[in-house]
Parts: C-alpha cells; sequence; structure tokens
C-alpha cells in the first residue's frame, strides 16, 4: 500500500522511489524520534525533513549557515507551489518581522533562518507562537568543535528546543567523524536518538592521486581521455582564468568560476555549463554547494583542500547518477609542504586578531556595545588591504572571529530587488491623486505583482517595469525611492556582495573574550586534518575509498576495486594480463586505420605515450606483431 510519504515523494518531488537510508531515517522522523543522519554528497538529505514537514501540520525550522543555498530551497519549493520563506544576514528588521508573522498565521510549511537569527528576541517570541512540526539541522558538523567548521551560534540550537519541548530533532551532515557524531547528539540534547550511517563508499566512484609537477598538461591528458562534464577546483581566483583560457584554447570548452565575479555573470556561467555548452567548471570552492548535476564524469583537482572533509564534498559530485566517474587529485611535495605550512598560519597570534577586530569598528564606524547583528557589504580583500593587514592572514583572522561567534560571513549572493507597501489601498490611491508623475508607476505594479505587496516581501525586476513603462530603469529606481521616502512602501534594492554581519554588539578590542582554550584545540585539530589530507595523496599501500571510509570511522576491509591503488595491485599481481590487453587494442585499432603513426594510435586510443606504453609497442615490433613502415606509419603483421 503506498504511504503518505511515498505519496508525496512521487507526486511533488517527481521521485519514483527512496534512495537507501532516505526511507527508513522519513520513517523515524515521522515516529517522532529525534535522528542523526550521516549521508555523504548527493545523498538527497533535503528531502528526509521535507516529506515529513508535508505529512504533518505545521511548519518545519530549518537551520542552515548557507544562504545561497537556502535562497535555492526556497526557490525549489515555492515553484512547486510549497509555501517557504528564509531569514538570514542582509534582511531588513521590517522584512524579517514580516516574514516570521507570516510563519505564524500564513500557512507556510518551511522556514530556513541562518544559526545567529535564533538568538534575537525578535526570533524568539515569533518562534514560540509557531505550530512547528520538526527542527531540522542542516550542516549539522557545525556544532561540534571537533568538526571542520565549528560555528558557536549553532549552539543556540538546543536552546530554542525548550518552546517547542515536544518537537523532535533532524541533525544532517555529509561528512562527520564519530567524535563529532557524538559532539551533535550532545550538543543538540537528543534523547534516545535513532542514527543512520549511509556508507561513504561510492561504487561507482574512481579515486586517484598523480604526483605531478606539470598540471595543466595532466588535467588536459585526464580531460582527453575521459569524456563528459568536468569541474577543477583550484585554490586562487587567478587561476580559475589561466586554466579556463588553456582549455579553451585547445578546443575544450571551459569557464571560471568564483565569488569575486558579479551574480550576472556567475549565473551564466553556471547555466550554461548545466546545459552541457561548457563542458569544464574551472572554479575555487565557492562553486558546487547545492548544484544538482547528476552526470558530471570528472573531479579534478590540481590544489590540496585543507582537509579530508572538504575534498570528499567536493570530488563527490562526480557521478552522482550512479554510473562511472573520476575524482583525481594531481599534487607533488611541495603542495604537501605548502598544505602543512598553511595550516600553521590559520590561527594568527592573539594580537593581531585583536587589531582586525578594531579595524573592523573603524571600518564600518561601529561604536562599543552597538550594532548587534547589523550587516553591511564587505570584500575581505578591500579591507586588508585598506588597513595593510596582509590578505590570507586577515582571511583565517576573519574565519577565527566567525567560529567565535563574533562575526557571520557569507560568500556573495544575489538577492533581488524586492518591495512591500507600507499603507493601505485607500491612502496609496491618495498618494497617486497628489503625485501624479508616479500614478504610472503605481498602476504598473498593482497590474503586475497584484495585492500580495501589501500583505509581503514581492521580488521585482526595475527593467521589466521600465519596459512596460517605455522609459529608463534608472527613472524607475528613482521613482521607487520616492516611494519609500514617502513611507509609502519599503523598497530593498538587489544586493550581489559579500556580506558580514557583527553577531553581538561591539567589543573593546582589548577585552574581546576570546576562548583561548578552544582556539589552541582547534589550531591542533586543523594540522591534524592538514596532516591526514597530505598522508592520503602521499600513500599508495591502502585503497582510496577505504582510506575514506576508515577516516570517517566506517570500519570496512574491502577494497573497492576501482581506484589507482587497487588497479596497480591488480596489474603487479598479472603484469601479463595488462600487457596482453593493450596488445589486443594496439592490433584491433591497426587493423580498423591502417597507416597510423604512434602518435595517431595513441590519440585514437586515448592513451598517453608513456615510456612504459611505448615499451609495450615496441615489445610487438620486435616480437613481429607490428612493423613500421619507412613512411613512419604503423601495420599489423599479419600473425596472431
Amino acid at each position: 500500500m503506498q504511504t503518505r510519504a511515498t505519496q508525496i515523494l512521487q507526486e511533488v518531488f517527481g521521485h519514483a522511489a527512496f534512495r537507501p537510508v532516505q526511507e527508513q531515517i522519513i520513517e523515524s522522523v515521522l515516529t517522532g524520534k529525534d535522528t542523526l543522519a550521516v549521508m555523504p554528497t548527493g545523498g538527497g538529505k533535503s528531502l528526509c525533513y521535507q516529506i515529513p514537514a508535508l505529512v504533518h501540520e505545521g511548519i518545519c525550522l530549518v537551520v542552515s549557515p548557507l544562504i545561497a543555498l537556502m535562497k535555492d530551497q526556497v526557490d525549489g519549493l515555492q515553484k512547486k507551489g510549497i509555501k517557504a520563506a528564509a531569514v538570514f544576514s542582509g534582511m531588513s528588521r521590517r522584512e524579517i518581522d514580516l516574514t516570521l508573522d507570516n510563519c505564524i498565521y500564513g500557512d507556510y510549511k518551511f522556514l530556513y533562518v541562518s544559526p545567529e537569527r535564533l538568538k534575537s528576541d525578535l526570533f524568539i517570541e515569533r518562534f514560540r507562537q509557531m505550530k512547528v512540526n520538526l527542527i531540522a539541522v542542516d550542516e549539522a558538523h557545525c556544532i561540534s568543535q571537533w568538526g571542520y567548521d565549528f560555528r558557536p551560534p549553532y549552539l543556540e540550537i538546543a536552546e530554542i528546543r525548550k518552546y517547542h519541548p515536544g518537537v523532535s530533532v533532524l541533525a544532517l551532515t555529509a561528512s562527520a567523524t564519530p567524535q563529532v557524531c557524538a559532539d551533535i547528539l550532545e550538543k543538540l540534547e537528543m534523547k534516545n536518538p535513532a542514527e543512520f550511517h549511509k556508507s561513504f563508499a561510492r561504487k561507482n566512484l574512481s579515486y586517484s592521486v598523480r604526483q605531478v609537477e606539470n598540471k595543466l598538461e595532466k588535467g588536459i591528458e585526464i580531460l582527453s581521455r575521459i569524456d563528459g562534464t568536468a569541474i577543477w577546483y583550484v585554490r586562487n581566483r587567478q587561476a580559475t582564468h589561466q586554466i579556463a583560457r588553456a582549455l579553451t584554447q585547445i578546443g575544450i570548452p571551459a569557464s571560471a568560476y568564483h565569488a569575486g565575479l558579479s551574480m550576472q555573470d556567475r549565473s551564466m556561467r553556471q547555466e550554461a555549463w548545466m546545459k552541457n555548452e561548457v563542458r569544464v567548471m574551472v572554479s575555487t570552492n565557492a562553486f558546487g554547494m547545492g548544484i544538482d548535476k547528476p552526470d558530471v564524469r570528472v573531479v579534478l583537482h590540481s590544489d590540496l583542500p585543507e582537509n579530508l572533509e572538504n575534498y570528499y564534498q567536493e570530488a563527490g559530485r562526480a557521478g552522482r547518477d550512479t554510473q562511472k566517474a573520476y575524482a583525481v587529485l594531481m599534487a607533488n611535495q611541495q603542495d604537501f609542504e605548502k598544505v602543512l605550512d598553511r595550516a600553521a598560519l590559520v590561527y594568527a597570534p592573539l594580537d593581531f586578531v585583536k587589531r582586525v577586530y578594531q579595524c573592523l569598528a573603524n571600518y564600518f564606524r561601529i561604536a562599543v556595545g552597538s550594532n548587534m547583528l547589523s550587516s553591511f557589504d564587505f570584500e575581505w580583500s578591500e579591507f586588508a588591504n585598506t588597513y595593510d593587514l596582509g590578505v590570507l592572514e586577515t582571511f583565517y583572522t576573519l574565519k577565527l572571529l566567525e567560529e567565535e561567534g563574533f562575526i557571520g560571513l557569507s560568500e556573495s549572493y544575489y538577492s533581488p530587488s524586492k518591495i512591500h507597501f507600507l499603507v493601505d489601498p485607500s491612502k496609496l490611491y491618495e498618494i497617486q491623486i497628489a503625485y501624479a508623475k508616479l500614478d504610472p508607476l503605481v498602476k504598473i505594479i498593482m497590474r503586475t505583482y497584484g495585492g500580495n505587496v501589501f500583505s509581503d516581501y514581492i521580488k521585482i525586476q526595475e527593467a521589466k517595469i521600465a519596459k512596460a513603462l517605455g522609459i529608463a530603469e534608472q527613472a524607475v529606481i528613482s521613482g521607487l525611492k520616492k516611494l519609500e521616502e514617502l513611507e509609502v512602501m519599503v523598497y530593498d534594492q538587489r544586493k550581489d556582495k559579500p556580506q558580514i554581519t557583527f553577531l553581538t554588539p561591539r567589543y573593546d578590542a582589548g577585552k574581546l573574550p576570546l576562548n583561548f582554550k578552544r582556539i589552541e584545540l582547534r589550531r591542533e585539530l586543523t594540522l591534524e586534518k592538514a596532516k591526514r589530507m597530505v598522508e592520503y595523496a602521499d600513500q599508495a599501500t591502502l585503497c582510496r575509498t577505504q582510506y575514506i571510509q576508515e577516516y570517517f570511522g566506517e570500519e570496512t576491509d574491502e577494497d573497492c576495486g576501482v581506484c589507482d591503488v587497487c588497479i596497480a595491485k591488480r596489474k603487479n599481481a598479472h603484469p601479463n594480463a595488462t600487457e596482453e590487453k593493450l596488445k589486443q587494442k594496439f592490433l584491433e585499432t591497426l587493423k580498423a586505420n591502417e597507416g597510423l603513426t604512434k602518435e595517431q594510435l595513441f590519440a585514437e586510443l586515448r592513451l598517453p605515450a608513456s615510456a612504459q606504453n611505448l615499451g609495450y609497442l615496441r615489445k610487438l615490433e620486435d616480437q613481429g606483431f607490428i612493423t613500421l613502415l619507412p613512411n613512419g606509419t604503423l601495420t599489423t603483421s599479419g600473425h596472431e
């Protein structure tokens, strides 16, 4: 018999059946149990709270630190006709106020919030009045000091449980070690929790490490042998452009992507890649979160990530369609030293931390004791250069201040322009008469967006309004600003910049209450994680998948059979089998294509002209299977 959950899965989300473990997690949540789900990237985590929330009456609170991901989820749900809203840094108090009111009275099913919002009086007061059916905590590893992405505001989640003591919590994470899992259960005050751990093994994903000096050459060689869409991860913005340009010049369509591009540029590039108009996205780690492209065939890394958690998440974007895919890490000894040196830099001397905090206060002219939960546009490199602080040191120090709960940082995300009328229709009509120039603008807004502008914040496109009125876009913006000035409406112009949010009232920098013990612990942890990343890349004895499984606490003695280590073991065990296979390939290709040169033969087979492969070819010549003609082409000699 079809359950309500299966019906929603099929009718609302368009999936025929649940993925492994999904169904058990959903059943656990539906029975009201506190639940921890560790599901690797691409495992379908969001459905684990979305379906139970739609089965039960009331609203689901989703806590997530990723603003871009929240916005994607809300947009996706709204397109399906499901009422969903989000509250995050960068929104005005008035908009937050209205959004929370709608979640109490407006039949909303999902409210996404960033963790720093949980401690505000405005949120708590409204949250108490909501009919909550579930609290879902995404990226739950952020609550643990043993995790790679610790965020103190996450500790507030347990505090809000007291307002709805009967409501269960679902904690979701893609990468958590046993120590982190234990911490999640404790910090979220989970009672008799159910735990679900989907295996970290991906049978269709082949992990490899190539220790090379020329990574561009190796990357091109890999892309010429593996067809299909690819992501190529690098550490800095400049490299995204250099590699994308080099690939495009040799006929591999590629595009650069990083947080420094305008939102319009990023959207266009992402869309072109999603539609397969661009084959390779060369990106910093700003790309990939929440992007659901199942047919990525290869993920390349030419820089070592800081830890295996990050590497596993990024590499895991390959092969989500369960077809054969590859994750290749290109590295050398210099990279190993660099990642360890960088890990030692992550926690700056405390005097420098206080100096950066003081410079932030000066930069935004914030007085001691003020500006809690205020958000500002913020380019950290520009800030660092203004005060001559050193760009990399500043970046790590801002991350430390975030870890300590003083500030919140978000990558640039696109927030479209929004409007909301503050007056009733009769008052609006008076304004239209008194300010005749604004009358056409008000009329087109009402005709285009309807009466919802009185009850909600509505997304608008100034260009679309300008086209309909036959005037310049700037004239529309001026008219909207005039209506705001007259206190007729709220007009939030589109945003496209990174944001910094002050999560506490501003402290005197000299008395900044830093948790020295925790900082020291995190310093050691960061270095240990960097060492394990290097060990993964530098070892060639343990199956790559098995190494990852054991890192995340999954006990196994099963080899994957498809990583570079497993393949090398198999070749060493049966060296003649590899030679025999190559012999057949060479002979079959030459029979079908007479007159190939050595270079053309290797290009046809998509094999590198390595010393080993050239050696096999010479052996076949010596044995009389192949003849090299005076014109430099090869032919089969007629006997097998």
